[in-house]
């Protein structure tokens, strides 16, 4: 069923964002990640608006995107079933129930792809863009061991300005895992690192 939704929008929505979005896609470096995305991966990215999620779909169009959502959008209906037939995965903020770090455990050791905004939110006007990016993306990196594909997004949607989104090489989890570290540091660590690859990805758009 998500997967027979996913395939649905993209095809019946690749005309009407083509000329909504616009999205120019740029690389760190193609040689390394392309828009095809092979294996299991995480995404990870900054949010700028609701309409990201749109943007990211066609961004990788060739795979099934699973993303974590917040609870607010599933209480508006019919999105709130819409965007559980694409497959999104419920993440209520106000609980401390970790159901979705289970699920999308799950679903990358299935082979899948999750997406990740970390900042949790939109910034608000003011705010340092990116907020600093929360733990769970690092810590369902760090334990799965799947790679990390770091997105940078600015934002331009339904303006003349072009929609860009800019794809960065893979972040290989190990790579970030200090054993002289505790697991909080190594989480805070990684963390910290995907916004500081985000924000230098910023620069190329």
């Amino acid at each position: 069923m998500i997967g027979f939704t996913n395939a649905f929008v993209k095809i019946t929505g690749w005309l009407p964002q083509l000329l909504l979005f616009r999205t120019k896609v740029t690389y760190e470096d193609k040689s390394v990640q392309k828009r095809h995305i092979k294996g299991p991966a995480i995404i990870v990215s900054n949010h700028n608006t609701v309409y990201d999620y749109a943007v990211m779909l066609f961004v990788f169009i060739t795979r099934t995107l699973r993303y974590q959502m917040a609870e607010v959008l599933f209480e508006k209906q019919p999105l709130g079933t819409f965007l559980k037939c694409l497959g999104g995965i419920y993440l209520n903020r106000n609980s401390t129930d970790t159901g979705f770090m289970t699920e999308s455990a799950m679903i990358l050791q299935k082979g899948g792809v999750v997406g990740i905004f970390p900042e949790g939110r939109i910034p608000k006007p003011g705010e340092e863009k990116p907020l600093e990016f929360l733990p769970g993306a690092a810590y369902l990196a760090l334990n799965t061991g799947v790679k990390v594909i770091p997105v940078y997004l600015n934002g331009s949607y339904f303006k003349l300005k072009r929609a860009r989104a800019v794809i960065g090489k893979p972040m290989d989890p190990r790579d970030f895992c200090d054993p002289a570290r505790t697991e909080k540091e190594n989480i805070t660590a990684f963390a910290a690192a995907m916004r500081e690859k985000v924000v230098e990805l910023e620069g190329r758009a």
